[in-house]
């Protein structure tokens, strides 16, 4: 099942997993999974951790970087896993315009969930006071977007054993 699965983003506000659950997905379907957070230029990373959010022109060489690995592993038959936040439709959208192919996974969840795992963790760059943001950022994908979600309140291994089985379904469709 494995090749017939595109490129895969996982995208949700911090917080929702998507490292996680991207390697574990990864891991799942055999393929490379890379954290869209270490494509962050330094600048992002540091205006970030002053606490200020980025903006559109900040994300967009990020997202085109995104894209381009995207791009890049299908093109070697080796299509990707990049958690990526892909908050608004218009990010989604960029990354598609580089490759078209694209399935997103999101993570969804309620907000008091993601804030007390942001507070339970340690982020090189990212205070859980961006939250907030992030969920005035967020975008929910559209019916016409190319999109599976996930309900973060379940385990990881749940949620990955349910995407798996929903990757074989949309490949059977």
């Amino acid at each position: 099942m494995s090749e017939l699965v595109p490129p895969i983003v996982v995208m949700g506000v911090s917080g929702s997993g998507k490292s996680t659950i991207g390697q574990m997905l990864a891991d799942a379907l055999h393929r490379e999974f890379i954290d869209g957070d270490s494509l962050h230029p330094d600048a992002n990373r540091q205006k970030m951790a002053a606490g200020q959010a980025l903006n559109d022109q900040d994300r967009e060489p990020w997202l085109r970087v995104i894209g381009q690995k995207l791009t890049d592993g299908t093109a070697q038959g080796e299509p990707l896993v990049i958690a990526c936040s892909a908050l608004k439709r218009d990010y989604r959208d960029l990354i598609r315009s580089l490759e078209p192919a694209t399935l997103f996974v999101h993570l969804a969840g309620v907000p008091n969930l993601i804030r007390d795992r942001m507070n339970a963790r340690s982020h090189e760059y990212m205070p859980t006071s961006l939250l907030d943001s992030q969920l005035a950022t967020l975008e929910q994908p559209e019916a016409d977007e190319a999109v599976l979600t996930a309900n973060i309140s379940n385990s990881p291994e749940d949620i990955v054993r349910q995407l798996v089985a929903d990757l074989a379904v949309v490949n059977h469709a």
